[in-house]
């Protein structure tokens, strides 16, 4: 494998315009090999990034999430459609992870358009997919049961991309544990770290606070994802509503 990251240079010379840019990779000459197509996300260096896991977050479980959209059933938890919408609405930055081997990457970007709930689609965002092979990817996951040892290096690349001093990843969203440490080394706060199980249950686990569901979460999406106007909260982070009554109570005095 060569990776061929592009230079600052040839980024810059790219017309590229806010939000996601179509590139298309010819491989031959002849009319007859069609290109291969990706997109360029163009962010600012202040968005606000929340993330979220594919199988079990997005889809209902794990192995249904992979088999179910096949068949043309859509599998996908109540209300996640009108969430991500509702927080992307509030000007973040919805980013797609998932451990699926890069030859699955079409067809979750497929599964993840067709997804939708009362006329709401999910947010466009980038789709970002372990770019090992089936073999590796299932090994990894399945055998080894390490999903996060994949996600917190490609996490940690991004968060190179963004100024030392910001913390760009706002929350994220997934289903099991290997989420809450992948979430975690990146500087995700514990309080805005979600785990969903199959019965569509949401939890912050570092206090095991529960929150109903999704549908639940989009009543606080003001609260919890405060509007972000020009690219700046519009209040201070650790004094929103959110986080102010998620204070300890005070200790008790004794007389």
């Amino acid at each position: 494998k060569k990776p061929l990251p592009p230079t600052q240079e040839q980024l810059l010379s790219l017309p590229l315009r806010d939000g996601p840019n179509t590139v298309r990779f010819y491989l031959s000459e002849k009319a007859s090999v069609p290109p291969v197509t990706a997109s360029i996300f163009l962010w600012t260096y202040k968005s606000k990034i929340v993330i979220s896991d594919v199988d079990g977050t997005i889809t209902k479980s794990d192995l249904l999430g992979h088999i179910a959209p096949a068949f043309g059933i859509q599998w996908a938890q109540k209300g996640v459609a009108q969430l991500l919408t509702r927080i992307h609405q509030n000007s973040y930055k919805i980013l797609y992870l998932t451990a699926r081997p890069i030859g699955q990457a079409d067809a979750t970007k497929s599964y993840l358009q067709s997804v939708h709930e009362n006329g709401v689609r999910l947010p466009i965002g980038p789709v970002i997919t372990s770019p090992d092979g089936m073999i590796k990817a299932v090994h990894r996951e399945v055998i080894m049961r390490k999903p996060e040892e994949f996600k917190i290096e490609c996490l940690s690349t991004l968060r190179k991309l963004f100024p030392l001093d910001s913390l760009p990843f706002y929350a994220g969203f997934g289903n099991r544990p290997t989420d809450v440490v992948s979430y975690q080394a990146v500087k995700i706060p514990d309080s805005r770290i979600m785990i969903i199980n199959p019965q569509g249950e949401v939890h912050i686990p570092i206090n095991q606070t529960r929150i109903s569901s999704y549908d639940g979460l989009r009543e606080l999406c003001d609260l919890m994802f405060p509007p972000v106007v020009e690219e700046r909260e519009v209040t201070d982070e650790q004094f929103n509503a959110y986080n102010y009554w998620k204070l300890e109570p005070f200790p008790a005095i004794s007389a």
